[in-house]
């Protein structure tokens, strides 16, 4: 099965739920503990084998293509200074030269057109898709998980999870088929269906692999829910086109394009910290305490 090379980031939001944090900064910029949601996610991408960041920006995200180049006078002040551990740190996480390209999302509608936006940097291959608002704390980074389920099944496949019914219009939803292990087949696909008539309660997150063969229904997709040209839409005309999964991963997933979410990613991620967790815990349990 063709390894998957490239990533791509639909960054093109404005970010609005988090205002006054991200009028002047890109909300992929807020911070989990001390990374940016977007180093999360090119980290995570990495850890699968990507070896090409695409990101899929807008106006005013020249902060998120600052993160990932290189700053040469931190760097001379970090050397001056023989903080040798702290450029370490900062040169290995930078991508290499050229493994980054960023393209501009003219207007803002909806992911399915963010990612029709990157199709001439994708080509002709599969690629991973990676939503930074969604936030995975697992032992084996999720998508590393999806990488290799993809190997056995390849088509088309995205990491899904159970929610409350009651949530089921605010995600994609299955029509499951049999499973086998973590793999559920994808009989249907509905866009934020409501309740009562939501087909399941496996919902998709932020984290799929598709074959290239989406562009060409997302070239002719019309807007669906909200208005906008919707990835699920596009998805769902693929059913029986090619293999079509989602993936139970392991870990647990925290919406940071919610307030209460990002704030529980933070202590979440914070306490898998040995360097934080243990001075953490106390002041949690203090906390908790007096609640």
């Amino acid at each position: 099965m063709t390894k998957i090379r490239k990533a791509v980031f639909p960054v093109g939001g404005l970010g609005t739920r988090f205002l006054p944090a991200t009028k002047a900064s890109p909300k992929e910029m807020l911070t989990v503990v001390d990374k940016p949601l977007i180093h999360y996610a090119l980290e995570e991408a990495r850890a699968a084998g990507v070896e090409h960041f695409i990101f899929v920006t807008s106006r005013g995200k020249t902060a998120l293509e600052d993160h990932f180049d290189r700053h040469f006078e931190l760097e001379e002040t970090l050397a001056r200074r023989g903080k040798t551990a702290e450029l370490e740190a900062l040169r290995a996480w930078q991508p290499k030269m050229g493994q980054v390209s960023y393209v501009r999302q003219p207007e803002a509608l909806g992911l399915g057109h963010a990612v029709l936006c990157a199709k001439e940097l994708v080509g002709n291959e599969p690629f991973a898709v990676l939503l930074p608002d969604d936030m995975v704390l697992a032992d084996r980074p999720c998508l590393a998980q999806m990488a290799d389920a993809y190997a056995e099944v390849g088509g088309n496949l995205f990491g899904v999870m159970d929610v409350p019914r009651e949530h089921t219009q605010r995600y994609g939803v299955l029509a499951p088929g049999a499973t086998k292990g973590r793999l559920t087949e994808v009989k249907g696909l509905v866009e934020k269906p409501k309740p009562e008539v939501a087909p399941s309660t496996l919902s998709v997150i932020g984290r799929y692999i598709l074959s290239p063969r989406v562009f060409d229904h997302l070239e002719t997709q019309e807007r669906g829910a909200g208005g906008e040209i919707q990835l699920t839409d596009s998805l769902a005309k693929m059913i029986g086109e090619v293999p079509f999964h989602g993936f139970a991963f392991d870990g647990v997933r925290y919406d940071c394009g919610d307030k209460i979410g990002f704030l529980e990613a933070n202590i979440a991620f914070a306490m898998a910290r040995p360097d934080i967790g243990p001075k953490l815990a106390p002041f949690l349990k203090k906390v908790a305490g007096e609640i």
